[in-house]
């Protein structure tokens, strides 16, 4: 059920990024503007912003375009143009060719790992759904790293209690330079007397019967008298638990499934 509610929400949140405006997209070093003015194509010029954040305008000259929005842009240039005298009552259209300032990085278990641009407003759904979705061995744990005043902050998402009770507000926004990094699935391990021996994927609350169940259940010489779990305590040393059918299991863990001797 997990998976076919984020699937939902990664279509919808496609097709979401596809509407955004241009004129929501803010711009930053490396984006290349391709500008022009109606009446004057003497005027029209296709450049690179800066990593200060400028472009060179004809007739204008440098102009700080780093941080606004390209209408915000257009109306910057229109305003010295005519200030200067070059040009009465200017329409300018900036055009955005080229966008890798305001790029967000996927990681980890996704569909399609990569770097994607943000416009606008986006979440750390939004581009999961850009990214295809958490792949197959993907946990819900997502963590982000994000840079915020200099300051390197790391915070951690779980996608499915957001999707199931749609609490929207630890969908966290997310900006250019970030990283959504998606971890591999916990994972557990069964061996003994049962039918399909190896790792296997942690669930929720899974507990010792469950494990033997997604084990393929015991062998005809399996018995869940004397069940035990094989778990490294907080300074990493192996210890052996005796267990019972409702206990709860770990990440890491190792299921023994002994043989009957009756």
């Amino acid at each position: 059920m997990k998976r076919i509610l984020l699937g939902m929400f990664a279509v919808v949140l496609a097709w979401s990024m596809g509407a955004a405006r241009a004129d929501e997209m803010v711009l930053g070093g490396g984006d290349v503007v391709k500008i022009s003015v109606f009446g004057n194509p003497d005027l029209g010029v296709e450049t690179r912003v800066s990593e200060s954040g400028f472009i060179t305008v004809p007739l204008v000259g440098q102009v700080a375009v780093g941080g606004l929005s390209s209408a915000a842009a257009e109306a910057k240039i229109a305003s010295m143009l005519e200030r200067g005298g070059f040009v009465k009552k200017p329409q300018v259209n900036l055009l955005i060719t080229a966008l890798t300032s305001q790029q967000v990085s996927v990681l980890g278990q996704v569909k399609n790992a990569g770097r994607y641009p943000i416009e606008g407003r986006r979440t750390v759904l939004d581009l999961l759904a850009l990214a295809g979705g958490i792949g197959i061995d993907g946990g819900d744990i997502v963590t982000v790293v994000r840079t915020r005043d200099g300051k390197i902050y790391k915070e951690q998402v779980d996608t499915a209690e957001l999707v199931r009770n749609t609490d929207m507000a630890s969908n966290l926004d997310v900006q250019g330079g970030d990283t959504i990094f998606v971890e591999r699935a916990p994972r557990f391990y069964i061996y003994g007397e049962v039918q399909r021996p190896g790792m296997l994927r942690l669930e929720r609350q899974m507990t010792v019967l469950q494990a033997l169940s997604a084990g393929g259940g015991l062998t005809p010489r399996g018995t869940e008298r004397g069940l035990r779990i094989k778990r490294r305590d907080e300074f990493g040393k192996l210890q052996t638990i005796d267990v019972r059918g409702d206990d709860l299991l770990r990440p890491d863990d190792v299921v023994y499934v002994k043989e009957s001797l009756f």
